[in-house]
């Protein structure tokens, strides 16, 4: 059974950065795609990045140019760079890994983590 971990959320004032973790048992990140979703109660839960097997990133309009995501292969880690975040990036984030296909998409993610709460004040 896979399991996703989460860490390193908190309360950021606009203009802060934060650094999101996501360890996994179960599951070797380097044969896989991992993302990172977020999702604000009474929205849908929206990607917001993805790393694919071969590195490639791919990002939301949204955050393109102010996040960056990447997995440390060694400690099967998949991390999540915040800068220059805004009140509207507020949201629980998730780190998922989807087994087939391109893990941007919430229909084809396989496995969730519980979450971690990112909030930005103005």
């Amino acid at each position: 059974q896979v399991q996703l971990q989460e860490s390193g959320g908190g309360s950021v004032q606009a203009g802060g950065s934060l650094r999101l973790s996501c360890t996994a048992s179960s599951v070797t990140y380097s044969a896989y795609s991992m993302g990172w979703f977020r999702q604000v109660p009474g929205k849908e839960r929206e990607g917001v990045a993805a790393i694919e097997t071969d590195g490639q990133t791919t990002y939301s309009d949204s955050v393109k140019g102010r996040f960056t995501v990447s997995k440390d292969k060694a400690k099967n880690t998949l991390y999540l760079v915040m800068n220059s975040l805004k009140p509207e990036d507020t949201a629980m984030y998730y780190c998922a890994v989807d087994l087939l296909g391109s893990a941007t998409l919430v229909t084809g993610i396989d496995y969730w983590g519980q979450g971690t709460q990112v909030t930005v004040s103005s």
